[in-house]
């Protein structure tokens, strides 16, 4: 056999080609110095911001700070692990986490490793945690509404698709109440939620968990955890991976909510990173581009055009205030990023008003278009009503004389202080919060004790779920509050009217209707 030489060649030249595609080249660093969550580190020349690196530990670690001599890393685990002198490898790599299908129902960590326990995730998918928020042109209006399930909300400060709703105010008034209740009401729709706990207590979590999964919540849920005991660096990074987690299904046209719980430890963290890496404070000891650290991660929050699959994240950003403390540094600046804001006031929180939203300041920038007609046909003048009830009531106060028209006034604003009260895990359809709604202000309730409103209510909707589901049915598949869908409720009305006044007709005067 007789061989040709530039075939031989040709074909040596194209091993040495192959063999060289896959070779993998990185530079390798060492450690000068460790602790608190950051690692500084000389020998890595070409490393990017952002880039992910892996210690000889096995530990991952981001790129946070590129200065002259050296590179500042913050570490993405256990910090004891890693000693000077060790050494550190570049990847090449942007930070990424897994994303998919494969995340659904299950409880992770910010790289996305399980913590449920039950067994490894396993999905072809990656993103990076941080990608540009799309633009101006990739985008369309908020029209669409996501439903909170909570009357006070859905009536007053109604959330679209696509839209960045704060939720704020002090600890223990009710903040996380609101989001998971949205989760909860999102159970046989379209959407995908992810909650991201940062900060919180590891107890906390797992029993947000625990009633995620009680209410069958989890099978289109995931949960991001970076708990109060996790290191800073996971607590910074846990918003964007829950983000970017989200990002993968609406990219596919698919609608999505991201709670942040809450954004005011990921604050502490980033600030607690920076003074490490010597970065100059600045306003309360935050570096300057706190402000950046927070607007690069909501406004990845959109309703896409058409032409990119029409796809949305929601987002619900948690802040905590200290004092009622709305005007300072972390809550003002994420008031001017977000679309609008739920504020929960600890005076009416002990007053037994739950959700304790205060009506004056809370709005919802979207309004009317993220609601649906027939909610925005009654619910239209409820706001004004409510913050005219609280001027009357402080008034009242003074034990002046009232005339007749005031009483009535404050009467019916009792009620629907009342009607708007709601317990937690108990979301409501969007078709029985109008029929409450309608009720409560045609002054169908006037007659009940302010005591009793609640069960009054109670008996309406299952009035209106077992005997008259042809209106309610009407309201569900039109979305609207047409003359006809509401002269039968009307009737509706008048007719459990009657019946409620002659059940209790022993303890009570018979009602009126409006």
């Amino acid at each position: 056999m007789k061989f040709k030489a530039d075939e031989i060649a040709s074909v040596i030249q194209k091993e040495i080609e192959d063999f060289q595609g896959q070779m993998q080249t990185s530079e390798v660093g060492r450690v000068v110095e460790v602790g608190d969550g950051i690692a500084r580190v000389v020998g890595l020349s070409s490393a990017m911001a952002g880039e992910m690196v892996q210690f000889s530990s096995g530990t991952m670690g981001m790129c946070f700070n590129l200065e002259e001599n050296s590179v500042g890393i913050i570490i993405l685990g256990d910090y004891l692990q890693i000693l000077e002198g060790d050494e550190v490898k570049t990847t090449g790599e942007l930070l990424s986490v897994p994303v998919g299908e494969a995340m659904i129902g299950r409880v992770v960590d910010p790289l996305g490793n399980p913590l449920d326990g039950k067994g490894p995730i396993v999905t072809p998918h990656r993103r990076p945690l941080e990608t540009v928020a799309p633009g101006v042109a990739g985008r369309q209006p908020v029209k669409e509404p996501l439903q909170t399930g909570i009357k006070a909300v859905d009536a007053m400060t109604p959330v679209g698709r696509g839209q960045r709703e704060l939720i704020i105010g002090d600890r223990k008034t009710g903040k996380t109440a609101i989001a998971v209740d949205t989760i909860i009401n999102q159970k046989g729709g379209d959407v995908i939620c992810v909650y991201v706990a940062c900060g919180q207590r590891a107890s906390t979590v797992g029993t947000i968990v625990e009633a995620l999964k009680a209410a069958g919540a989890m099978d289109y849920s995931i949960v991001v955890s970076a708990t109060a005991s996790d290191p800073a660096p996971l607590q910074y990074i846990a918003p964007y991976a829950g983000a970017a987690m989200a990002e993968y299904f609406m990219y596919q046209g698919k609608h999505t909510l991201c709670v942040y719980d809450d954004l005011t430890k990921q604050a502490q963290a980033y600030r607690q990173l920076s003074l490490l890496m010597r970065r100059p404070p600045g306003r309360e000891a935050y570096p300057g581009d706190v402000f950046y650290c927070h607007s690069r991660l909501l406004e990845r929050a959109a309703k896409l055009s058409s032409e990119l699959g029409g796809g949305s994240m929601t987002a619900l950003p948690i802040i905590e205030t200290l004092e009622g403390e709305v005007s300072a540094y972390i809550p003002t600046n994420v008031i001017s990023i977000t679309d609008g804001q739920i504020y929960l006031e600890p005076d009416l929180f002990f007053a037994g008003v739950r959700p304790a939203i205060n009506v004056g300041i809370s709005v919802s920038r979207v309004g009317g278009n993220a609601q649906t007609k027939a909610m925005k046909k009654i619910a239209g003048s409820l706001r004004l009503d409510l913050a005219a009830f609280r001027e009357l009531e402080a008034f009242a106060q003074l034990g002046t004389e009232l005339d007749k028209a005031t009483q009535q006034q404050l009467d019916r604003g009792y009620r629907m202080v009342e009607l708007l009260k709601q317990p937690q895990y108990r979301p409501l359809h969007f078709a029985d919060q109008v029929i409450s709604i309608y009720a409560g202000t045609k002054g169908y309730f006037d007659k009940v004790p302010v005591s009793d409103v609640f069960d009054a209510e109670q008996l309406l909707l299952q009035f209106m779920r077992e005997e008259k589901s042809e209106v309610r049915n009407a309201i569900i598949n039109s979305k609207e509050l047409s003359s006809e869908t509401e002269a039968g409720l009307k009737s509706a009305l008048e007719e459990f009217n009657k019946r409620y006044a002659a059940s209790h007709a022993k303890k009570e005067p018979a009602l009126v209707t409006a």
